[in-house]
């Protein structure tokens, strides 16, 4: 039983890392490198921009999913803690 909740944990937490990261490279590749606006020019750039908002979105929403399920996993822990610092009756 622990071995498996510490497997689903580390999963848990690799994911979160991975999605992390993807949400930084897409963020920084958008603000820093792809040409911004609606205007007709730009055609691949801007069609790869439209492409990595939307992965840029979608793994924003997995990864809030993700940190619920760590601390829906971590909920004793959180629970205690709660409790010790008078935050949980």
């Amino acid at each position: 039983m622990v071995e498996s909740r510490a497997l689903k944990l580390w999963y848990i937490n690799v994911v979160s890392f991975l999605l992390f990261s993807l949400l930084g490279v897409t963020g920084l590749i958008n603000w820093l490198v792809l040409p911004r606006g609606y205007e007709t020019g730009g055609g691949f750039l801007r069609s790869l921009r439209h492409l990595f908002r939307e992965v840029h979105a979608w793994s924003a929403l997995l990864f809030v999913i993700v940190v619920i399920v760590h601390l829906v996993l971590h909920r004793g822990y959180v629970r205690s803690n709660l409790k010790k610092y008078g935050l949980l009756k």
